[in-house]
């Protein structure tokens, strides 16, 4: 009920002459009604008080409304695909011999509108824009050095930070590092990972519709146990790119949780209402997490971070809700792996024959902020994605392209497919559901009820 405003007005002192009876008369009623008015528990709208005579009456009794209901202010979506991957029979696929140049635009053909419609879109990008001055050449597997040309695509499809630490950062050594990032600069993309110099910052948080993001990108490393030199793909690092590169090991994870933890409290200073982890970990081409992954996920959640989303094996590994040991209202979303958003393994040529390497995902957070400045996740979704490769049937190139599985459209007529293809997306389809739907659909129901269950209560309070 809207509170009724108390109106203060002052009274002018009278000039006319009074005798003293009646003045009595007039000083006793007045004082009688200063009594009744000051005993009312609240003045009705239009009734006076003299400004001379508020006593009892303080400043929070006065107000023209009572607070609004707690309700939602914003919301923001953050979408994750996983690992973009050049290998050479691609380069080929995307150069033009007669412009002499590279167009990678074809691979987001399809994905681009769902990227575009979330508020803040996130690619691993499993490779370096070394460039070819000096007669440096482009290459893929084991040492990748991709065309810019990705980047332009990466951000045409709507994309907007790439991810620059995982186990290719430093294929084509330093100049590879540091040019990666001269680049995306260039073309106007945030990236967390890896730095240009030493002391930049080593974290982003970004306001996306008025609810800050903390978040943050780490690497394993490939050292020798009792190595001081960072490796990475079995590469050691130099001391200066060892700086430039946000990593852990495995076999010194205190040192990381220390480290992960300072990170967390920064980005929370900064003003961070959510924090998300971005990690290269796991085995390739594994479909479950292993032990390193599913303690340090635990760990991770016990420090508070709220989503967890992993990249490195290749194919897609189940979603999880954890539970903080410490703090058993918290809970930390984990996708332990988004698997390969572009690559060219395909099942007949990789060692794991399940067709598994050709399945990625789209994965949707989102985050929710309250008229009492609460922001929590509210909600997650997972699209499953497929790697299409077929042949241009007027250039006779390969053309490689990511499918979006959305079930709510007609595969059939929106990519213009056959049967047999069909079939085989169907197949990637339920693959990628076996693997994370019954992690996503536990996510989802906790989240959207106890979202629900904010509003509810504070409308019971009310009562």
């Amino acid at each position: 009920m809207t509170k009724k405003r108390v109106d203060f007005v002052n009274f002018h002192k009278s000039t006319a002459i009074v005798s003293v009876p009646v003045l009595a008369l007039i000083l006793t009623v007045s004082l009688l009604a200063v009594v009744v008015m000051n005993r009312r528990p609240q003045a009705a709208s239009g009734n006076k008080v003299s400004s001379g005579d508020r006593s009892g009456i303080s400043p929070s009794d006065v107000s023209s409304a009572e607070p609004e209901p707690l309700h939602v202010t914003s919301s923001a979506t953050l979408s994750v695909t996983g690992d973009i991957i050049v290998h050479a029979p691609m380069l080929t696929a995307a150069y033009d011999k007669k412009t002499k140049t590279y167009d990678f635009t074809n691979y987001f053909s399809y994905l681009t509108p769902y990227v575009s419609a979330s508020d803040y879109a996130v690619a691993n990008l499993e490779t370096t824009l070394r460039g070819t001055d000096g007669g440096d050449k482009y290459r893929g597997y084991p040492c990748f050095n991709t065309p810019d040309a990705i980047a332009d695509a990466l951000k045409k499809a709507g994309f907007d930070m790439l991810l620059t630490a995982n186990n290719h950062t430093y294929d084509s050594g330093m100049k590879g590092l540091t040019r990666t990032l001269d680049v995306l600069n260039d073309k106007g993309f945030d990236h967390i990972g890896t730095l240009r110099k030493a002391g930049d910052k080593r974290y982003l948080v970004r306001e996306v519709n008025g609810i800050h993001i903390g978040m943050t990108c780490y690497t394993y490393e490939t050292s020798a146990k009792n190595s001081a030199k960072k490796s990475l793909n079995g590469i050691p690092l130099s001391a200066e790119a060892g700086a430039l590169v946000d990593s852990f090991r495995y076999t010194k994870l205190d040192a990381f949780y220390e480290e992960l933890a300072a990170r967390l409290a920064e980005m929370k200073n900064e003003g961070a209402e959510v924090n998300v982890l971005f990690i290269h970990w796991g085995t390739e081409y594994q479909l479950v997490p292993n032990q390193y992954q599913k303690k340090m996920a635990q760990a991770i959640c016990d420090m508070g971070f709220d989503v967890i989303v992993g990249g490195h094996p290749h194919v897609i590994q189940p979603a999880t809700l954890l539970t903080s040991k410490k703090d058993p209202a918290h809970k930390t979303f984990c996708l332990y792996s988004t698997g390969n958003a572009v690559s060219n393994q395909r099942k007949e040529r990789s060692t794991l024959k399940t067709g598994h390497t050709e399945d990625g995902c789209l994965l949707q957070v989102t985050f929710r902020k309250f008229s009492d400045g609460r922001v929590v996740v509210a909600d997650t979704d997972l699209l499953p994605t497929w790697v299409n490769l077929r042949t241009d049937k007027k250039t006779g190139k390969k053309v490689y392209e990511i499918l979006p599985l959305d079930k709510t459209k007609d595969w059939k007529k929106s990519f213009g497919v056959n049967d047999s293809t069909t079939y085989l997306m169907e197949k990637s389809y339920n693959r990628t559901v076996k693997l994370t739907g019954e992690g996503i659909g536990q996510a989802q129901q906790h989240y959207r009820t106890a979202a629900k269950e904010i509003l509810s209560d504070s409308d019971h309070g009310k009562a």
